[in-house]
């Protein structure tokens, strides 16, 4: 049985004031048609299928036109909320939906929904894990009367009670659909970031479960094993994930323990590129006629004065210029003042934890987070 994996579409997104409506709906019909190039059986999306929890008119059109569409190829969808989805929202109509095949998580109440399906091989079970807080499983467990049973802080003890509360027969297929941040994992300036890593989640966690399909991160990657795995946004949401190619991820399950993995670059409507060099330079004709002048630019000039109405006559260009920046020694020497006031304004944990990431490519866990504060308070005592 084949599945095709994406997430965080943040349909109605706007980037820098500019709306990427027209690229989603470009993308999304790409993403169908590969579906059905691939012969998938089932589209499995990770969350945060809007950009904010009340989400535009036309954004609700776009996505209720993307689910339609799916299950008019035949195809069954799996869905659940991300952070930044309304959960209520999302699961509206859910019960109507399941009767095309568009099976959407309804608001975690205690248990997990688990959807039957049948190949060859025999049964598989998809599982639907919305974005879940501690919070919401202490109140879970506050309703029946289990808190002597020591109730989760974090998000690693919240994610790991949902897990244990899932009904799975580990002799069966098993995959899973969620949304949350797997300790490990890159991040990209166009996420949400916790201070700390505090909404870290270990890899461990999810070891019941054949294939992890996650959401919640923009950078496609494997986390702990290959099949605990981001697939990525589908589109560039930020700078920071300019050098990427987007890709859905195909996953071919054929008998138990027996998976395969495939991704599939995505081409979008309008890229997204850094442009750097003197005014003179990135305005020749000889320096942009060989590109697409329509792409969604960063541009960094790079002369010592600032550009009169640098930006409107570089839009006359470049029509996708979204943010023009200068370095220079006048740049340098406000970046240097600026790091310094940052520092001052600063905690010695928010400063130790910058450190750490810097050195490790990655977030402190949230218990390395514990132990560093206790020490920082045992030296000042």
């Amino acid at each position: 049985m084949k599945f095709l994996h994406i997430s965080d579409l943040h349909i109605g997104k706007r980037l820098n004031e500019f709306s990427l409506i027209d690229d989603q709906k470009y993308i999304l019909d790409q993403i169908l048609h590969i579906a059905r190039s691939k012969q998938v059986q089932a589209v499995l999306i990770a969350g945060d299928l809007y950009d904010k929890p009340v989400p535009s008119a036309e954004a609700v059109r776009v996505l209720d036109t993307f689910l339609t569409d799916l299950a008019d190829a035949g195809l069954k969808v799996f869905a659940v909320s991300g952070n930044h989805d309304s959960p209520e929202r999302i699961a509206f109509g859910a019960q109507l939906m399941k009767g095309r095949g568009v099976y959407v998580s309804p608001v975690y109440a205690g248990a997990a929904v688990k959807i039957p399906m049948t190949d060859a091989y025999g049964e598989l079970f998809v599982h639907l894990l919305p974005f879940v807080k501690p919070a919401v499983l202490r109140h879970v467990l506050e309703q029946e009367a289990q808190a002597d049973a020591g109730l989760p802080e974090s998000y690693h003890d919240a994610v790991k009670a949902a897990v244990e509360r899932m009904e799975i027969d580990t002799s069966k297929r098993n995959i899973l659909v969620a949304h949350q941040f797997v300790t490990g994992a890159g991040r990209c300036d166009s996420e949400d970031i916790s201070v700390g890593g505090m909404d870290n989640v270990d890899a461990e966690v999810f070891e019941p479960f054949d294939y992890v399909a996650l959401g919640h991160l923009h950078s496609p990657q494997s986390v702990g094993r290959e099949t605990v795995r981001y697939c990525g946004t589908p589109l560039k949401y930020s700078f920071s994930e300019a050098e990427q190619v987007k890709s859905v991820t195909i996953v071919d399950c054929a008998a138990k323990g027996q998976l395969t993995l495939e991704t599939v670059p995505l081409a979008p409507l309008h890229d997204m590129r850094k442009i750097r060099g003197a005014y003179l330079e990135v305005t020749a004709r000889s320096f942009y006629e060989d590109t697409n002048t329509e792409d969604y630019v960063q541009i960094t000039l790079t002369d010592e004065e600032d550009v009169p109405d640098g930006l409107s006559k570089l839009r006359i260009i470049y029509p996708g210029l979204m943010q023009l920046l200068y370095d220079n020694s006048r740049t340098k020497q406000n970046r240097m003042v600026e790091l310094a006031e940052g520092a001052e304004q600063k905690s010695e944990l928010e400063l130790f934890l910058e450190f750490y990431e810097m050195q490790n490519n990655q977030p402190m866990s949230q218990e390395q987070a514990a132990f560093v504060q206790k020490l920082i308070e045992q030296d000042a005592e």
